[in-house]
């Protein structure tokens, strides 16, 4: 058995599968894709995944993309220990909680490595930007911590799916300088989840790649057309309505920003 993940240490996304699959036992080997980031992705990466972003899992000649479909292939291949609550309610529950982390929260993450590692927009815009941000992601909190409630995991009495699905968002909001108020139950929740040997091996290989300039000067390849910033769904959505349409329109007049690839 062999199971390869295309990844990239930095991806929220990649890290909520290989979370999963060090809960659950399964080795597996990491290759980074080249041409991420420069619309040069290409060969078996792309194959895997013609949207060209990561993750991607190959398992025995089986190509998967998109985390949460990973994240059913493991639960349905190795079902022991089992990820999801038992039952359908709770299901439902952690599922949704999955749904607004990844396409809410990882928005708002995003903008903000928009203005600092890309440096997208300084001066009065950036700092209303980065302002907005921080609101907004003080709120995910707070609605995050009422879906914990009185629970010690998002998934219930045990680590799981819920648990894996919000660790890597709320390091990486953490990472940006807002992290759960001090003494919450989400902080409590954040520092054991941290805890497990699942998630800290995962942020381990993050902080290995951000020590050895992962990024780089991505603001000056930015500027010389060696890199291109992907816009799509939610992070287009929230860059527009917190009052950067500027930074979009910008970014098209020169060139550095692409959508999806085409699929025709």
């Amino acid at each position: 058995m062999t199971v390869t993940l295309w990844d990239h240490p930095l991806s929220p996304y990649a890290q909520k599968v290989k979370i999963a699959l060090r809960e659950k036992g399964v080795p597996f080997d990491t290759a980074v894709p080249g041409g991420i980031g420069v619309g040069g992705a290409a060969g078996d990466f792309l194959a895997a995944n013609p949207r060209a972003e990561v993750p991607a899992l190959l398992h025995d000649g089986t190509a998967i993309f998109d985390s949460t479909i990973i994240l059913e292939y493991i639960e349905d291949y190795w079902p022991d220990p089992a990820l999801l609550p038992a039952t359908p309610a709770d299901r439902a529950r952690v599922r949704m909680i999955e749904e607004v982390v990844d396409t809410h929260l990882e928005a708002v993450n995003w903008g903000l490595s928009e203005l600092r590692w890309f440096r997208r927009a300084e001066g009065p815009l950036g700092e209303s930007l980065a302002t907005k941000a921080a609101e907004q992601i003080r709120g995910y909190h707070a609605w995050l911590e009422r879906a914990l409630g009185d629970r010690p995991w998002f998934n219930g009495d045990s680590f799981g799916w819920g648990d894996l699905s919000v660790v890597p968002y709320l390091n990486g909001s953490a990472g940006h300088g807002v992290p759960p108020a001090p003494g919450s139950k989400l902080a409590d929740w954040l520092a054991r989840a941290n805890d497990r040997p699942s998630v800290r091996d995962t942020v381990a290989d993050a902080a290995a790649t951000a020590s050895t300039g992962g990024m780089g000067d991505v603001a000056k390849l930015l500027e010389q057309g060696l890199f291109k910033r992907e816009y799509r769904d939610h992070r287009l959505e929230w860059m527009v309505k917190s009052g950067g349409l500027e930074v979009v329109t910008q970014g098209l007049a020169r060139g550095n920003i692409r959508f999806s690839p085409d699929l025709t």
